[in-house]
């Protein structure tokens, strides 16, 4: 950003604080695929919203609800942009171990600093963090090392840190395809998963939450479950080709299992968000002519008709609405959609900012709002002009994170990387 002039400006044309912010968030970062940050922007957006509406506007969070879940419209976006580029990531590189080198320093890093952050202001008694119940400290801190927590049986440390357990089965899925080489049955695996969902439903098959974890134990199977994850990514890592194969499966295989038989999500949801993420690869490769856009349209239909269907068949209950979830998932493809047939033309800088730093906003809001939670109190009346205000406070302190965090340990990753040579 520029130095203020030395003969200070009038009043009419010195900029405000606002526009500051917005060109700062407008310059974040520069662009390739611009049509993806400004949908992950806008994902980002819409969950901080429906996160934050619970202190600042629940009645009319109330209401909106069972008309639209704005929480699962966002994550869904999310799903299918992480779809869209992460097979893409890993077959430019076109080695194991760089991918999972950048996975790690684009993930872990912020990640870490929000935790210990947290975990310090509980300290301080500023905001309060989840009850673990029974389970010890070393075994919740060695669940969320793996990122698996959600399916492992163990409560969030932050709520929102529950779809990076799904984000990380979907990494274990995509290197299992590539190393046996089917990874570019994308659009198979989408439809598989989808109809899978739905003929679960229609079966009657459910499954209740954790239920592995109450069959086992949450104890050994985080044991089995993180002795499994590090065998799996330094086997998929080697120089070995039977190595890599053993680690790609094993990491697949884990992922297969504990998605449908330890979520917390209902079995057909949990089969339905990987199938999401598959539909985004599915289009990938139809973008890249490797199949054809039929291909990716139908994959589409199927996956958007099993996902409906399935979400219909599961009814209503006392955690779901059906007609939330359903208008919420249409209209995430739907955004999608808009965004690839806009994939040519020119974002606006503001959108691709906001994706830029979108990371750093799904990370930090839920600290902000412990915080507040913890101080000030949720509101008892719907307040605008509150809820105006903390995306004006938080998204300065993102600027701040993805600058000062995320930003060097992606330039670190990089460099991590090229000192490796591929397998």
């Amino acid at each position: 950003m520029e130095s203020p002039p030395l003969v200070p400006a009038s009043p009419a044309r010195s900029p405000s604080v606002a526009s500051r912010l917005l060109d700062a968030i407008a310059t974040a970062a520069p662009s390739r695929l611009g049509w993806l940050d400004a949908l992950r922007g806008i994902a980002a957006l819409v969950v901080v919203f429906d996160h934050s509406s619970y202190t600042f506007m629940a009645d009319f969070r109330r209401e909106l609800m069972p008309q639209f879940n704005t929480s699962r419209y966002g994550i869904m976006v999310f799903f299918l942009v992480s779809g869209y580029i992460i097979p893409a990531s890993l077959e430019r590189r076109g080695c194991v171990r760089t991918f999972w080198i950048g996975r790690i320093f684009r993930v872990y890093p912020l990640w870490a600093a929000v935790v210990t952050v947290l975990l310090a202001l509980n300290f301080l008694g500023i905001a309060e963090t989840r009850d673990f119940g029974q389970q010890s400290v070393g075994a919740v801190a060695v669940a969320h090392a793996t990122m698996l927590q959600e399916l492992l049986g163990t409560p969030n440390l932050l709520l929102i840190l529950w779809t990076l357990s799904y984000e990380m089965a979907f990494y274990l899925l995509v290197v299992a395809l590539f190393t046996v080489r089917l990874h570019q049955r994308s659009a198979a695996v989408a439809v598989t998963l989808a109809v899978l969902a739905a003929v679960s439903v229609a079966a009657g098959v459910t499954l209740q939450a954790s239920a592995l974890s109450d069959l086992v134990g949450t104890g050994p199977l985080i044991g089995l479950a993180s002795g499994a994850l590090a065998v799996a990514i330094c086997c998929a890592s080697s120089g070995s080709p039977a190595l890599r194969v053993f680690g790609g499966v094993l990491g697949g295989v884990l992922a297969l299992v504990l998605v449908p038989l330890n979520g917390t999500v209902p079995l057909w949801e949990g089969l339905i968000i990987l199938a999401v993420m598959f539909l985004g690869t599915a289009v990938y490769r139809a973008e890249n002519g490797q199949h054809t856009w039929r291909c990716a349209a139908g994959t589409a239909a199927t996956v958007v008709v099993c996902a409906v269907g399935s979400a219909y068949w599961y009814g209503d209950d006392d955690h779901f609405t059906r007609r939330g979830w359903i208008v919420a998932f249409l209209l995430a493809v739907l955004t999608f959609g808009a965004g690839l047939l806009s994939r040519h033309r020119r974002i606006p800088r503001l959108l691709t900012g906001l994706g830029t730093i979108s990371y750093s906003v799904y990370l930090v809001h839920p600290v902000l709002l412990a915080v507040i939670d913890n101080t000030i109190g949720r509101r008892r009346q719907d307040n605008l002009a509150l809820q105006v205000a903390f995306f004006t406070v938080l998204l300065p302190l993102c600027l701040l994170t993805h600058r000062y965090i995320e930003a060097p340990s992606q330039t670190w990753g990089r460099r991590c990387a090229r000192r490796v040579q591929p397998p």
